[in-house]
Order: C-alpha cells, then structure tokens, then sequence
C-alpha cells in the first residue's frame, strides 16, 4: 500500500514543554473514507469525549468538512457547547439522568435519544411547555446489556410512543442499537444483535412508528460489516485515523491516518552511572554508564503510570521506553551513553505508525489497554495546535 503524505507540521506554541497536534486534515480525509466504505449510508461521526482527546469544536467541523452529515455526543453539555460554537449540523445526544434540561436540548434542535419510558415523558413534558416537537432517536438493547431499552422495557417503550407521536410531541428520527463484540463481524452475537435490530425496528412499524433513520454500525462495524450500515453509519474512533480492530489491520490498511502527535522537549540530560536506580522504587536500574532524560509530562497529563518501563517513545530515529516509573508531572529516558543531544531534543510521545513513530495501539499493547483510553485520557495541561482544515 502507498505510505500516506507526511503529515501537516505544526509550530509548537511559544516556550510549551509538551503539545499535542491535532491534523484536521487528516479527520476530514477520514471521514471521507469511512463515506467512501459505506456507500448508501450518511455518516454520524462521534465526536464525545472532546472529540476523543482530539478538540470537540475544531474536530467536528473537521468532520463535516469531510461529508459528515451527522454528529453524535455522549452528553447534553458537549452537545449544547457545539451549537453555542455555530455548529448547526444534525446531532444526537444519548446519555443522562432524571432531571436533565431536556428544554434546552429541543430550544438547541438537537436529537435526544430515549431508551425508556421515564426518559420520554420527561421529553414529552419538556416539549409540551415549549409548544415544540422534540426530535427523538429511540434506543433498543439488542445485547450490550448497557444503554437501551432491553425485552419488555422495549415493549413498553413502543407502546408510549403511539399517543406522543400522534400529539405530535415527539417525532421519531431514529432506531439505533450498538454492538458488543462489533470487532468480530461473523461472531454469534453480531449475527443475533443485528436480527434483533431488524425486529425491533419492525416492531415500531407495526405500532405506526415509521423512523427514517436506522443506525448499528460503529467503528468496527463500518469498516467490517455492510450488513450493519443500515442508513447511517456511526464510527467514533476511525474518524481520529486509529483502527477499531487492530488484529485485522493498521488505520493505513483501512485508508485512514492518524490525527493526533503528542510531543515533549527533553527537560534535562544528564551522566548517570552504572547501577543507577531511577524514579521512584528504583523499579529500573541503568545497566551500564549512560545519559539519562527528563521528559516533562506525566500522568497529570495522560500518560499512564503504570506505562513503566514499557511505555514506547522516539527520540531521533531511535524507540526507547520510559525507564523506571511515570511519575505526576515527568518520566525518564535511558538515551545510551553514546547520546549526543541535549535538554530541548524533541520526544515523541504518539505519533504515526507508517512514520516508524510510536502510536496509540503500540501505547495500549504495551499496558494492555485500547487505544481509545491512550488518546482520550491526554490532558488539557498539553496546548492543542490545529493544523490543516481551518485551522
């Protein structure tokens, strides 16, 4: 396969230890793909989570730039944060408690999901003092046992939803489920969560409810599985270029790029030793004489603790691990007694697999992890610099 361009460099801002570069370009180009691989779907690219680490306002207009015709967030706040930044893009918001402002939802047009009968009537009720038609997505559990309404809850559901619809209080936009082991297109609960999808979206047709939107496919399911696109696709994590099933491919397999570079500035280098223990519990020991680095990030700003001894880095054209452990604000490198460099050498931290650069999954094989915690858990202590799109 051809090595994709170099990415966009950035200029790191002014006097920044640590910074995390984030490639609009390379969102919307994923985006495109993903449309590209489920001809006859629109695309809801998932943008919770900030985006996936990625920046929430910056990332989904990247997605919409590349033919998203939907975005998708866990939380009203994220949800209600887009459109106070413009973004007028149909959303979907699906997760919260009983005395969520559901008002400000409907004021804002965007789509709440309900997955039970308490969720709608408190939608209803917040539609009716509006004088407004609440636009809902309803949710089945067709096996994740998490979010969703599951056997006779979805009975029920069905059932309130005929005099809400007929009041014109709600309108029903949607039918969505999500898989449990969408990774793994041929397994027996993909094959019995996608029937059961097919049955419940039936089972609203049967009551009247006809949604013009049915949608089952994540990440995983988008690039595997055809039979789960439905009318609209649903991908989280291969919009930011990381691949949703590693076993079977690298994001460059799939057609896509990595968004995210983390990189640090070399804080100190130093003389150490043979047998000198570092960091705390001197869990590493150098081996021989060598130079050691400070890098100045550390679990305050997403990188993991327990990444120890373990953690993959690059300096130059060398991979190194942190040696010993990662402390609150900074971690150390063995560079070899041979290093020439000095404080101010460039670390990176995450970066771009077809670039030799340690990436998000090397992150997750090493601490036995996914690369969706590697790249959400960096922190806003880390400036973001956009590059690409309209940054």
């Amino acid at each position: 396969m051809t090595k994709p361009a170099a990415p966009v460099s950035a200029t790191p801002p002014e006097g920044a230890s640590a910074w995390v570069t984030i490639d609009l370009d390379a969102i919307s180009d994923n985006v495109r793909e993903l449309a590209r691989r489920s001809p006859g779907a629109e695309v809801m690219a998932v943008v919770k989570a900030d985006a996936y680490g990625h920046g929430l306002v910056p990332s989904a207009r990247a997605a919409v730039a590349g033919g998203a015709t939907w975005l998708a967030v866990a939380q009203l706040r994220e949800a209600l944060q887009l459109r106070a930044a413009g973004v007028s893009t149909p959303l979907l918001t699906w997760l919260y408690v009983p005395g969520v402002d559901f008002g400000a939802a409907i004021d804002a047009d965007i789509d709440i999901s309900v997955s039970a009968p308490w969720a709608l009537d408190a939608v209803v009720s917040a539609a009716r003092e509006r004088g407004r038609t609440a636009r809902i997505h309803v949710k089945v559990d067709t096996g994740l046992a998490r979010n969703g309404a599951l056997g006779q809850g979805w009975t029920d559901l069905v059932a309130a939803l005929g005099p809400v619809v007929a009041e014109g209080a709600v309108e029903v936009i949607g039918v969505w489920s999500h898989f449990a082991l969408a990774d793994a297109p041929q397994h027996p609960t993909v094959l019995a969560q996608r029937e059961r999808f097919v049955e419940a979206a039936a089972e609203l047709r049967r009551a009247g409810i006809r949604p013009p939107l049915k949608h089952l496919a994540n990440s995983a399911a988008t690039l595997t599985n055809p039979d789960a696109h439905f009318d609209v696709v649903r991908p989280g994590l291969a919009v930011y270029g990381l691949s949703p099933v590693p076993d079977l491919g690298a994001p460059h397999d799939f057609g896509l790029r990595e968004a995210m570079r983390v990189t640090a500035r070399l804080a100190l280098v130093k003389q150490a030793p043979a047998g000198q223990g570092v960091s705390y519990g001197h869990v590493y020991t150098t081996p021989h004489d060598t130079v050691l680095g400070l890098v100045p990030v550390g679990y305050a700003d997403g990188i993991p603790r327990h990444a120890g001894n373990v953690g993959p880095v690059r300096v130059g054209d060398r991979r190194l691990t942190v040696a010993g452990r990662v402390c609150m604000d900074q971690f150390v490198l063995d560079l070899g007694a041979e290093y020439a460099g000095g404080a101010g050498d460039e670390v990176v931290i995450l970066g771009r697999g077809v670039d030799d650069e340690p990436t998000a999954q090397d992150w997750a094989s090493a601490i036995d992890t996914i690369n969706y915690e590697i790249v959400t858990r960096m922190s806003d202590r880390l400036p973001r610099v956009f590059v690409g799109g309209d940054a």
